[in-house]
């Protein structure tokens, strides 16, 4: 996903930031929610991703804010313990980013719909001729029913 790899790139650019002992973990995280997370879901209205990209996406977003809320030393051991999924979804409470495309896919869908232009015009006529060999590839459409 070239998403994956502008995000990757603007998380680099901010890196020094985000693992500043001094800055809070409240201002990093509006960082990487304003600055990485606005490059990597840029346009996600018209995507038609599957499971895959969705674990990507999810992949990424998790890696992203390990980094920023940095692992915790045990108290009775002494050793660096790594956050747990369910530890970082308390720190992190904001809804993830797949969530925040369902939303905003099934917002672009209700404008699409309610336009009635040439954009519904597309996505409600059905083409004619043969179809092409093979597995139906993934359509936006598909993503909308799925996602309601």
């Amino acid at each position: 996903m070239s998403r994956l790899k502008s995000g990757n790139a603007c998380y680099r650019s901010v890196q020094n930031l985000l693992s500043c002992s001094l800055v809070s973990k409240n201002i990093k995280i509006k960082t990487y929610r304003t600055i990485i997370l606005t490059v990597v879901l840029y346009g996600c209205e018209t995507w038609s991703h599957a499971l895959r990209e969705e674990c990507r996406l999810r992949v990424f977003e998790k890696r992203v804010l390990r980094r920023i809320l940095r692992p915790k030393r045990d108290e009775i051991t002494g050793e660096w313990k790594r956050l747990r999924n369910e530890e970082l979804n308390d720190l992190y409470s904001l809804p993830n980013s797949v969530w925040v495309i369902k939303l905003r896919r099934m917002r672009w869908a209700g404008h699409v719909a309610h336009s009635g232009g040439v954009a519904y015009r597309v996505l409600v006529e059905k083409p004619e001729g043969k179809k092409p060999l093979g597995r139906p590839r993934h359509r936006w459409e598909d993503s909308i029913k799925i996602d309601l």
